[in-house]
């Protein structure tokens, strides 16, 4: 079992490794990129349950928990880096497990972009909140993430992370241009975005702390009772 997570996280960083890279050097083909990372994701998926049959139910529920994510960004849209999307993800991480959890945050990132507009960005967001979902499913056993305190780090923590990796790709995209890499640039870039980044540092706590247990409850209790993603 272990050998197959193992197998399976270097699978998913071997992905998001050569989908990244083709991001970066044909930005213009990201539509396609998007969808091909998500039949990636399914197939990461697919491994994790090698020696018995999906459920139906199973893709369902990761169906739904993915529009979830991807419908609750829409509201907050007026609100930079706020939103609960993150939460969500990391809420079914944590219950379902990384390969899930990986799988529903890039679905919810192309699906949302799908109302709020699609874009070389796009995988790159899947990339950042597929590693939400498999960080969180990943770290699921450990005594850090089933204290509350440290399921808040691990928010505060990806709150600034996902707002780096984004910087990471618009930073490129201006060396893509033309413009020489310079690491002190790009420092000054990414504390350009420091307020946004503790902005969604900031809701991810808020959503942590006033809906967090509740919907671990209900999603663990969904999953026993109905033995799914086990």
């Amino acid at each position: 079992m272990r050998r197959n997570k193992g197998l399976t996280t270097i699978l998913v960083l071997s992905t998001l490794g050569v989908v990244l890279g083709f991001t970066y050097f044909f930005e213009d083909a990201y539509l396609w990129l998007s969808f091909g990372f998500v039949f990636l994701a399914i197939l990461i998926f697919l491994v994790r349950f090698e020696r018995r049959k999906v459920e139906p139910r199973e893709l369902v529920l990761l169906a739904v928990l993915a529009s979830i994510a991807a419908v609750g960004r829409i509201p907050f849209a007026s609100l930079p880096s706020v939103q609960p999307t993150t939460f969500v993800i990391m809420m079914s991480g944590f219950v379902f497990g990384a390969e899930s959890g990986f799988i529903i945050g890039a679905v919810a990132a192309l699906a949302s972009n799908m109302i709020l507009g699609q874009g070389p960005w796009t995988p790159w967001q899947m990339a950042a909140w597929g590693l939400v979902g498999l960080t969180a499913g990943g770290l699921r056993n450990t005594k850090i993430m089933n204290k509350k305190a440290g399921r808040i780090i691990f928010g505060i923590v990806w709150g600034f992370l996902f707002g780096w990796v984004m910087n990471l790709w618009g930073f490129l995209s201006i060396v893509q241009s033309g413009s020489p890499f310079e690491w002190k640039a790009f420092i000054v870039y990414l504390i350009g975005s420091a307020t946004f980044d503790t902005m969604h540092a900031v809701s991810n706590v808020i959503f942590l702390l006033l809906f967090g247990e509740v919907w671990i409850k209900i999603l663990t209790r969904f999953k026993r009772k109905y033995g799914l993603l086990e």
